[in-house]
């Protein structure tokens, strides 16, 4: 079931408290990266997790791989195009799949930016953020922290970059939506037919 977990992403995409937990994760030094493969029914995609700048949250989505819990789940949301854009893929708040929220790690923290190919995390209020994310298309900067913006100006959070696999990406925003899924905003951005996560695991 889709939640309206992302409707402020789209509005701050368009337009400009959970409790959260702080999970264990061991330190790692500043280029520290992790690589990770997506095999989904539309191809292979390979990303890079920034432990050293993102420990919190490329942690998180490290567990998430170690546990198997993106196998089997999906992306399900395109919204814009090849040149701008962005695909959202995770648990969709599945309660047998989620673990608890945890940190926002703004950019403004970790120095990175919703650059092209860019991992980020989908969220409510900062600190919800569990087991959805988005792959961007182009750059979004409305989407990084701007700590000098009035209400929630914190952005989403960057964890991870693309680095083999985009043609990918590109295919799953490309493909047919739904004229009817999704609630508000949302309504003509889920994929007609999800793409399948078959499997996501740590590279060798």
């Amino acid at each position: 079931m889709i939640r309206t977990l992302l409707f402020a992403l789209v509005s701050l995409l368009f337009t400009a408290p959970l409790q959260a937990q702080s999970p264990m994760t061991p330190p790692a030094p500043p280029s520290a990266d992790v690589k990770v493969v997506l095999d989904t029914s539309a191809g292979r995609m390979v990303i890079a997790l920034h432990l050293g700048k993102a420990p919190v949250t490329a942690g998180n989505f490290l567990r998430y791989v170690d546990q198997k819990r993106f196998d089997g789940t999906s992306f399900y949301r395109g919204v814009g195009n090849a040149v701008y854009g962005f695909v959202q893929g995770g648990t969709q708040n599945d309660p047998k799949r989620i673990l608890p929220p945890i940190k926002h790690e703004p950019t403004s923290q970790t120095g990175l930016a919703h650059d092209d190919g860019a991992l980020s995390m989908a969220r409510y209020a900062p600190g919800s953020a569990n087991g959805d994310f988005f792959i961007v298309l182009g750059t979004m900067p409305a989407m990084d922290a701007h700590p000098e913006a009035a209400g929630d100006n914190q952005g989403f959070a960057v964890f991870a970059h693309v680095v083999e696999g985009m043609d990918v990406v590109r295919a799953i925003v490309a493909a047919p939506k739904s004229p009817t899924a999704g609630e508000g905003v949302m309504k003509g951005q889920m994929l007609d037919a999800p793409i399948r996560i078959v499997t996501a695991r740590r590279l060798p």
